[in-house]
């Protein structure tokens, strides 16, 4: 899985930032690597120089080989929480989305017969 990460001009430690977010990536999906081919991570400061609650974003695009690119969007006070909080939104997701797609048949029906 390639993990391609871009920051905006507000945020600082681009290098350690980068090693963190790529770990954080793997550790958090890497349980989708036969489907997962590349994660996009843009990570970005909304108010600049500006305090602020929750004004730190990550924005994660998932591409699955043969299906269409998958995005979500994480806030938090601090890159670590934005990022957290995007892997979470992404892993469920992936979650919902995958096994809708092994689980077309041989199911329970919804009536509760079988």
């Amino acid at each position: 899985m390639l993990v391609h990460i871009t920051t905006d001009n507000h945020i600082q430690g681009r290098e350690r930032l980068v090693k963190e977010v790529e770990a954080s990536v793997e550790d958090s999906l890497g349980r989708y690597v036969p489907q997962l081919t590349r994660v996009e991570v843009h990570l970005s400061d909304e108010n600049g120089k500006k305090p602020g609650d929750a004004d730190k974003r990550c924005k994660l695009e998932a591409r699955l080989s043969g299906l269409a690119p998958l995005g979500v969007t994480g806030a938090g006070s601090n890159l670590d929480q934005a990022v957290a909080d995007a892997l979470e939104k992404l892993h469920h997701l992936l979650d919902h989305k995958l096994g809708r797609l092994t689980d077309k048949k041989g199911r329970a029906s919804y009536g509760g017969e079988e």
